[in-house]
C-alpha cells in the first residue's frame, strides 16, 4: 500500500534517497533531513497509513519495539542527556506529513528545543465522566 504523492513512501521506495539506521519488513528509520536536535531521526511505516488510528495493533506494537531499540542506541553514541518520542496524529496535533512516522528525537542540556506542553488542571467531573464512557466502550 504506497501513495504516490506522499515523501515518505517514495523514501521507502527508494525514489528519494536517506540515511538508514535500520529497516526491517515493516519499518525504515532515517535521520530527519531537517533536525531539530543532532541525530534526530524518523521512523517510517513503509505502508503507507495516514496516522495512528489506522495502524494494525501488531505492527503499532512493533512500532514502539523498533523506537525504543534505535532510540537505545542512538543515545549510546551520541550521548546526549534524554530524548523525546514524538508521535503526531492530524494537523491539529502538528502532523505535517500524513503517513505514520515517530520522531526520535535527542535531547541535550540548553538545546533550546521545547516540546514540553503547557500543564492545566483536571476537570473532576469531566474525567470521571469520560472515563466511565471510555472503560464502557473498551470492555
Amino acid at each position: 500500500m504506497k501513495d504516490s504523492n506522499c515523501i515518505f513512501c517514495k523514501i521507502i521506495s527508494g525514489e528519494f534517497s536517506s540515511y538508514t539506521l535500520y529497516e526491517d519488513e515493516d519499518f525504515k528509520v532515517i535521520f530527519d533531513i531537517s533536525p531539530v536536535t543532532r541525530g534526530h531521526a524518523i521512523l517510517i511505516a513503509k505502508n503507507h497509513y495516514k496516522n495512528l488510528f489506522e495502524l494494525d495493533d501488531q505492527v503499532a506494537s512493533r512500532a514502539l519495539v523498533i523506537a525504543k531499540k534505535v532510540a537505545t542506541a542512538l543515545a549510546s553514541e551520541l550521548n546526549c542527556d534524554g530524548f523525546n518520542l514524538l508521535q503526531n496524529n492530524e494537523a491539529i496535533a502538528g502532523q505535517t506529513i500524513f503517513h505514520f512516522h515517530i520522531h526520535l528525537i535527542p535531547r541535550y542540556k540548553d538545546d533550546n528545543v521545547s516540546l514540553v506542553p503547557t500543564p492545566g488542571q483536571l476537570d473532576t467531573a469531566f474525567a470521571t465522566e469520560l472515563a466511565d464512557k471510555i472503560k464502557t466502550k473498551l470492555s
